[in-house]
């Protein structure tokens, strides 16, 4: 039964993990709009950390331009801010009602630099999955030390573990190939 719930724990924290490298390369742009880039922001709105999904209307009219519209005008100034402080690389145009982002084609140097940023946004997120995988072995050596379970059960609950890892690793690279190509089709 414990390593069942073990198996369990270590499950739902890898697919934690590869929600947060997906939501991580969502905000890497591509040359192509979308919400993504810029609604995991967290803008500082009268001192308190929000996101700018929930302080704002995002639209894309167009395959290059984000349209913002903040439903609180005097917010247009710090979601200018964080947007210019942001890792995009975008310059924000206001009217006083509405931000605009004109999201520019690509240079070589740029994607090339972002394929390294993706790279290592991949890497970060196996390091969690094999640190989730020693948490859950440790717990499991830790029963066979106690005499809750068996060395057998102890081999073959490490081995599951180690499977599981290998799987949620095998997605990181799917999820970091399909970026890379999407970096490489939009000019």
């Amino acid at each position: 039964m414990m390593l069942k719930e073990i198996k369990k724990d270590t499950e739902a924290k890898m697919m934690r993990a590869i929600v947060s490298v997906e939501r991580e390369f969502s905000e890497v742009r591509t040359g192509r709009a979308h919400p993504g880039l810029i609604e995991g922001m967290h803008v500082d709105y009268y001192g308190t950390p929000t996101l700018l999904k929930q302080l704002a209307s995002i639209t894309i009219p167009d395959p290059k331009t984000v349209l913002i519209q903040p439903w609180d005008p005097a917010a247009i100034a710090d979601i200018e801010k964080t947007i210019m402080n942001s890792k995009l690389g975008v310059t924000p145009n206001s009217d006083g009602k509405i931000i605009r982002l004109n999201i520019p084609p690509l240079s070589t140097e740029r994607r090339e630099e972002l394929k390294k940023v993706v790279k290592d946004m991949a890497e970060h997120g196996r390091i969690s999955l094999r640190s989730i995988r020693r948490e859950s072995n440790d717990k499991i050596k830790k029963a066979q030390h106690d005499h809750s379970i068996s060395d057998d059960d102890s081999f073959k609950g490490q081995e599951d573990i180690q499977k599981l890892t290998d799987q949620y690793i095998k997605q990181v690279d799917v999820i970091l190939t399909a970026k890379n190509k999407e970096l490489e089709e939009f000019n």
